[in-house]
């Protein structure tokens, strides 16, 4: 008699179901792992990229969130001006909190800078300083519309005495005050005034005080722009002083006619040598009241260290500097020489 074949189970349909849902999630994990490093490798990417930035330029960054923040990097074209690059800054923002944080100023950002370098810049960089140059030998009227028309400051100037301030280049940040400015200047001044009137030379007996010298070291600054004239023209008007004559100085004589709101314009006359005013050095003698313009450094050293010399006189020469006399006799001859040439 046959034997009876024995028949396998066949695997139930939940088993077949629960395998097909877990090949499926397996499936599915993988995909979104590949989808997501794909966009890690794309952020990446994009993060450490040149940027669309053609020129370099300062931007000023407000208070404010991350999206204010990007949107200025966008507008500036720093940034692409689009969904992806929008998200993509807050997401490294974010990442990269420990770094620290965001400030706001007014950064530069060089051409092609890409989002990993403009990050740094936000956290790291210095504000943007601009620069405003004091010449030498300027009276307090136009000293005080250069700073007036300085761009990126704001108020009004102060009031600025003649003298008050040290010629140099100041520094500053986007949206100072004009006043924080001045008195920044007008400390520089006192600070190097104090310095030079400690060290000052035995040969300036006839100075009593700071102002004194940065009086005498206005007169000199109006006289010459050659270096090495400068003590010798302190040496001669020192020279006077101690003699008791007058010291004579056109450029006094020019202060006390425009009221320090040069130009002149036209030469003196010898009706101007006559204005009465206590600026007038032909007619009063001693120093005047009060400086004629902002003298420098070199001109302010000169005042303090003044050539030991027996000059009384001096007088143009035509090239650019001066001739010296210890007399009267010698100092006219110059001064024949002189308008022979001119």
């Amino acid at each position: 008699m046959a034997s009876k074949r024995t028949k396998k189970p066949k695997a139930s349909a939940p088993r077949e179901r629960k395998n097909f849902l877990l090949r499926g999630a397996i499936l599915f994990g993988a995909g979104v792992l590949l989808c997501a490093g794909g966009t890690a490798g794309l952020g990446w990417h994009d993060y450490t990229r040149p940027g669309p930035l053609a020129v370099g330029q300062d931007v000023v960054i407000p208070h404010g969130g991350y999206a204010s923040t990007a949107a200025v990097l966008q507008n500036a074209g720093i940034l692409a001006d689009d969904w992806w690059h929008g998200t993509l800054f807050h997401a490294a923002v974010v990442l990269t909190r420990h770094n620290g944080q965001l400030h706001a100023a007014e950064f530069h950002f060089p051409a092609g800078v890409s989002l990993q370098e403009t990050l740094w810049i936000l956290r790291h960089a210095k504000p943007v300083l601009h620069r405003l140059t004091i010449p030498e030998g300027l009276t307090a009227s136009q000293i005080s519309a250069l700073i007036s028309n300085a761009p990126f400051l704001t108020g009004n100037v102060p009031a600025l005495g003649e003298g008050d301030i040290l010629p140099q280049t100041y520094s500053y940040l986007r949206d100072s005050t004009r006043l924080a400015l001045v008195a920044q200047m007008q400390l520089r001044l006192h600070t190097a005034l104090q310095e030079i009137w400690q060290a000052r030379s035995p040969d300036t007996q006839m100075l009593h005080t700071p102002e004194e010298l940065l009086v005498l070291a206005s007169l000199i600054e109006k006289e010459t722009a050659v270096p090495d004239e400068r003590p010798l023209i302190a040496g001669v008007f020192l020279n006077r002083l101690a003699k008791g004559m007058k010291l004579q100085t056109d450029p006094t004589v020019i202060y006390a006619i425009t009221h320090g709101n040069p130009p002149l314009g036209r030469p003196l006359t010898r009706s101007d040598l006559q204005t009465p005013s206590p600026y007038n050095t032909y007619l009063v003698p001693g120093l005047p009241p009060g400086p004629i313009c902002a003298p420098g450094t070199q001109a302010l050293e000169a005042a303090a260290h003044p050539a030991r010399t027996d000059a009384l006189y001096f007088v143009a020469n035509g090239s650019g500097g001066h001739s010296f006399a210890a007399t009267l006799s010698e100092h006219n001859q110059n001064v024949s020489e002189f308008r022979k040439k001119h």
